[in-house]
């Protein structure tokens, strides 16, 4: 299996390097192109307003100036691996949750979503700590879950997101298989002074778990689960389809 790994937090972010080592014990060939800084929040986005320029590290990791998404498009195109084409991505290990509302914002998710188009279906893995310590867990899971990758039958371009308690392996209490849960609206931005006098904003925090009941990511994860849910890249609400069109019905 030839495996293509990128992730959010950048080239130096010490889940990558975890990831990487993982699952390097396996496939046939990792490469491994990710954002040359931190990138979180980044979400889809492509950079278009400009070239991108690439540079490879004495580790073999190839740092991209660009977005997550960035750099699994220049990885998936074979610019950087000749002939091999990556089977899979897996993006991750991000340091922090991507849980609900969270794959909306997320570089982790985002990266992987670029992968769909790979003949296996990609993964975003997370742990799920804002200090992070058991990246080994995280790197586990994931090398078990690409061993055992072929055998999964899901829809094409299905993307796992896959959050993992920061816990010791062995207090991992197994895997559930999980639906989005959902977040309050987050703090408002928080206005500061520059030394120049200029008004500036940080962007606050995530909202709370608003939807945290059995069956979520928010939940498994919680009571010491691994939490994997598979996401569609078809965004449609078909449900609303019908009262959409007798809307327009009555508009004209």
């Amino acid at each position: 299996m030839n495996i293509l790994i990128s992730n959010d937090d950048g080239v130096y972010a010490p889940g990558l390097s975890a990831l990487a080592k993982s699952l390097q014990q396996d496939a046939q060939s990792v490469c491994v192109v990710a954002p040359d800084r931190n990138r979180s929040g980044a979400s889809n986005s492509l950079t278009l307003d400009r070239p991108l320029e690439a540079f490879t590290h004495d580790s073999g990791f190839i740092a991209i100036n660009g977005t997550p998404t960035d750099c699994v498009h220049l990885g998936v195109s074979g610019l950087f691996t000749g002939e091999r084409q990556p089977d899979l991505v897996v993006s991750g290990i991000n340091a922090g949750a991507n849980l609900g509302d969270d794959v909306l914002y997320s570089g982790t998710v985002a990266a992987a979503m670029e992968g769909r188009n790979c003949r296996l279906p990609p993964i975003a893995v997370s742990l799920c700590s804002f200090h992070p310590r058991h990246f080994e867990t995280a790197a586990e899971v994931v090398r078990e879950l690409v061993a055992n990758l072929e055998s999964l039958v899901v829809a094409p371009r299905t993307v796992l997101n896959v959050n993992v308690p920061d816990l010791p392996l062995e207090e991992i209490r197994g895997i559930h298989v999980t639906r989005l849960g959902h977040r309050l609206a987050g703090e408002k931005p928080i206005p500061i002074q520059d030394p120049r006098g200029r008004t500036r904003y940080w962007i606050a925090g995530t909202g709370d778990a608003a939807d945290s009941e059995p069956g979520t990511d928010f939940f498994a994860v919680a009571e010491g689960y691994v939490s994997i849910t598979p996401l569609q890249i078809d965004m449609t609400h078909y449900s609303g389809m019908d009262n959409l069109g007798l809307w327009l019905e009555e508009l004209n």
